[in-house]
């Protein structure tokens, strides 16, 4: 595996548990895509750092059962904004 490669992933796992990231923040983050986040921190950094590897799944799992909240909040505010421009 290519040595930047392998940096990155374990750059992303770093950056994803000081800040609690999802995924979509840290893609945004380090200018790649979420499929590319998503296959180093899950895939590559299982094989290089396990135990970063387990930290990074706690925090994901965190952020997926959050998801839904965080995209009714969203939507909230998408027409309140909507609301008030009228």
């Amino acid at each position: 595996m290519n040595c930047l490669v392998e940096e990155r992933a374990v750059e992303l796992g770093e950056y994803i548990i000081k800040n609690k990231a999802t995924v979509r923040a840290a893609a945004k983050e380090f200018g790649i895509s979420k499929s590319t986040v998503h296959i180093d921190v899950s895939e590559r950094l299982k094989k290089i750092n396990p135990q970063l590897y387990l930290e990074v799944k706690k925090i994901l799992e965190i952020n997926k059962a959050q998801r839904h909240i965080r995209g009714g909040l969203a939507t909230q505010k998408k027409y309140a904004k909507l609301s008030s421009k009228k």
